[in-house]
């Protein structure tokens, strides 16, 4: 049996590549808010520094999608590699007042090298191999989360700013010195330029003419939702309702992510169909696990544990789902941009779920909000399953060259 394309050497550099580029992640996430904390901010000041990554990698996604479109994933890659190490260093170098702009500029070169590394991945890889690459890049992506706040704790605890300054300078010379000469799809050819070139507008007016377009973004946005409410919002709901570690839960629901997405990559559909059976049930999984989550405050922590592992499937394998089947059925000309938009709804989802929900849990209570989470996403399966029949007998029909 010969070995998985996705799997050997050069790809397996790239997967890297994403865990180091996503490794400064989570340490910044804790080590930013209790540096500030420690210098006097305000938790609004500290909310509006952190959520200022988010905005500027949503709002960038469909614009990275051109940029790569036009100048080559390897070309952005090897860009991006110089500038996240500065941005990285820039951390370490200014004052507080400057960490807004940082982390707004952070999301920016998020939004790139996410669609750098998808795209080149998409271009090199052979078609019935790509919903295997893109689970790999996802896993890839996610192992930071599962290792990265408990080591930002040690080092920020064993070393502060120096150790802090230190783990930021290894990973931006790391992330550049492995990732620089990788093996990437180098660009587009000269054709594909011209297609790619229109204006960005015009392409996104196809969003409403492309029905496999929105059946996945609303299938992709309302899981965000619940799922940005869970991740915000488990501390404090486990001390309100006195159920449960919040710690072990976000332990335990990003291991069955990356679990899952490691075991479970080859059962993502990568020929093009709708793969409306498996949307369906990820979409229940998802659901099942909000309610699980707001049944937890009266029937106890094994239905919050139960909650994580049916989130942590259900997200695991939703994403790479959609993105491959949206990989073969988007028009040639601009897939990159609308792939970039694609992202951005995933984005815009969590968003509403850390600033939304939160105002439904103040108005009436986080169990209240998981509930209304779990009902949104099964409105979310009715218009899937309901939308999605006519998707069911395509496969390359949707993709216009």
């Amino acid at each position: 049996m010969s070995k998985s394309i996705s799997l050997s050497q050069p790809f397996l550099r790239l997967y890297v590549i994403t865990f180091l580029f996503f490794s400064a992640n989570p340490i910044i996430n804790i080590v930013v808010p209790l540096r500030s904390e420690a210098e006097g901010a305000s938790n609004a000041e500290i909310g509006m520094m952190m959520g200022a990554y988010m905005v500027t990698s949503m709002l960038c996604r469909p614009w990275a999608g051109g940029v790569v479109s036009r100048f080559g994933p390897l070309f952005v890659l090897r860009a991006l590699l110089i500038a996240n190490g500065v941005i990285l260093l820039l951390y370490t170098i200014v004052g507080l007042e400057w960490y807004f702009a940082v982390r707004a500029m952070q999301g920016v070169m998020t939004a790139l090298f996410s669609l750098a590394l998808q795209m080149g991945l998409v271009d090199t890889l052979p078609e019935n191999e790509r919903s295997h690459g893109i689970s790999l890049y996802l896993l890839a992506g996610m192992l930071p989360a599962v290792v990265g706040p408990l080591a930002a704790l040690s080092i920020w605890n064993w070393g502060g700013m120096s150790a802090f300054t230190m783990t930021m300078i290894f990973i931006g010379i790391a992330t550049g010195l492995i990732g620089y000469n990788v093996r990437l799809s180098p660009g587009v050819t000269k054709i594909q330029a011209e297609k790619q070139e229109g204006n960005m507008l015009a392409h996104l007016r196809q969003l409403w003419r492309n029905h496999a377009f929105f059946v996945c973004s609303v299938a992709m946005l309302i899981p965000s939702i619940s799922f940005g409410a869970v991740v915000t919002f488990i501390v404090l709901y486990t001390k309100a309702s006195g159920v449960g570690n919040p710690g072990l839960y976000l332990m335990l629901q990003a291991g069955v992510i990356v679990l899952s997405r490691y075991t479970l990559r080859k059962r993502v559909p990568s020929d093009g169909k709708w793969p409306d059976k498996l949307v369906a049930v990820l979409l229940l999984f998802v659901a099942t696990g909000t309610l699980l989550l707001g049944l937890a405050s009266n029937f106890g922590a094994v239905f919050m544990y139960a909650a994580s592992m049916m989130l942590g499937v259900g997200m695991a394998l939703l994403y790479p789902t959609l993105m491959t089947y949206l990989t073969f059925v988007l028009p040639t000309s601009s897939r990159n941009t609308l792939i970039g938009l694609f992202i951005a709804v995933s984005d815009f989802g969590v968003l509403i779920g850390n600033m939304v929900m939160g105002y439904v849990a103040d108005q009436l209570s986080y169990t209240s909000m998981y509930f209304v989470c779990a009902c949104l996403t099964v409105v979310a399966f009715i218009i899937v399953f309901v939308s999605g029949r006519r998707l069911v007998s395509t496969n390359h029909s949707y993709a216009v060259t």
